[in-house]
């Protein structure tokens, strides 16, 4: 069943807004009771079809002990009509409590939010927000909660989630977010270099104000780039942090920057890899992940950048300088990319 609380909730806080104010609804799991650890559950929150609202900030309720990460999905379908489901689409773990797995949207998610490591609340800068309900593509809101440890849950079940403010006042600026991640694997006692990039061709200005690392135990610094190939491969730095650190959104380095069409965007994540076998991404915590997100804000019509991921398969066989595949891009910054 779908939790047409939550609807009926907007509607209300809705009418209740004096002066096109703010207001918080609550993105938070219904007591559920996980049975396994590294299991990935979804739940959905449907919006309300007649207005359109415009996410201005997170509030996170987790526990990193609990909630390995967490992310806030934007779809126009979930991915199952259950109040519960398992949705780890690179995981093998599956939840026996919850439905066989499915993903967190029917088509083309949108990420929204992201937490991990105790990361605190986020609220975005003034005339920008996430556009969401009527007149968009996002007309339910999916979280997913990634569990790594069982043994704090209370007997009445987990909360987990996110409180999200919310207002329908306008925004002129949309919010959006690009995901950046590879494949791959680290081999034994190695330093490794998981890379990405991709072409932008959207014809927009896209303006980051915010960014975000995720990696797993080996993961050491994660960088990201907009390079220009058409200004002497200039490289100007998104950001970069420790992905030890907690994984909240740390303000871009550069506030003037602005990413056009032709520009590419890279990432950089250096995995140190000490132990006796190789390391491959993957879903579990014994596994890796490599990913950067870039928060941006954007005007005008069309909704937010398309397509809004960019993967590479990684090492050994991807790179930036293409090992066997991969952009030979030109003027790369080794040592900056991968030292604080």
């Amino acid at each position: 069943m779908w939790r047409f609380h939550i609807q009926i909730l907007f509607v209300v806080l809705q009418k209740s807004i004096p002066g096109h104010g703010a207001d918080v609804f609550p993105a938070l799991m219904p007591k559920v009771i996980p049975t396994r650890e590294e299991s990935y559950l979804c739940t959905p929150i449907r919006l309300s079809e007649d207005e359109t609202y415009f996410i201005i900030g997170f509030k996170p309720n987790a526990s990193q002990h609990t909630a390995h990460h967490m992310l806030i999905y934007g779809c126009t379908e979930p991915g199952s009509t259950n109040e519960v489901w398992n949705c780890g689409e690179m995981s093998t773990t599956t939840d026996s409590a919850f439905e066989a797995s499915a993903s967190p949207c029917e088509t083309e998610p949108q990420i929204i939010y992201a937490w991990a490591k105790g990361a605190p609340q986020l609220e975005l800068p003034p005339e920008v927000g996430f556009k969401v309900g009527k007149g968009t593509t996002i007309k339910f809101l999916v979280l997913q909660v990634h569990y790594a440890h069982l043994d704090m849950i209370l007997p009445s079940g987990d909360d987990s989630g996110v409180y999200i403010k919310f207002t329908d006042k306008y925004q002129p600026k949309e919010a959006g977010v690009l995901l950046l991640g590879t494949g791959g694997f680290a081999p034994a006692h190695s330093t490794t270099f998981f890379e990405t990039s991709c072409e932008v061709r959207d014809d927009r200005e896209i303006h980051p104000f915010a960014f975000r690392t995720h990696t797993h135990g080996l993961g050491r610094i994660v960088s990201g780039w907009k390079v220009s190939p058409y200004q002497n491969w200039t490289w100007s730095l998104i950001g970069k942090r420790s992905p030890q650190d907690p994984q909240m959104f740390y303000s871009v380095e550069d506030k003037n920057l602005i990413i056009t069409a032709d520009d590419i965007v890279a990432a950089r994540c250096t995995m140190v890899n000490d132990r006796d076998w190789e390391v491959h991404v993957g879903a579990t915590n014994e596994d890796e992940m490599c990913n950067f997100y870039i928060m941006y804000w954007i005007k005008g019509n069309g909704g937010p950048v398309r397509p809004n991921s960019c993967f590479s398969q990684g090492p050994p066989h991807w790179s930036w300088r293409g090992w066997e595949f991969g952009p030979r891009l030109k003027n790369i910054p080794d040592l900056e990319a991968s030292q604080i």
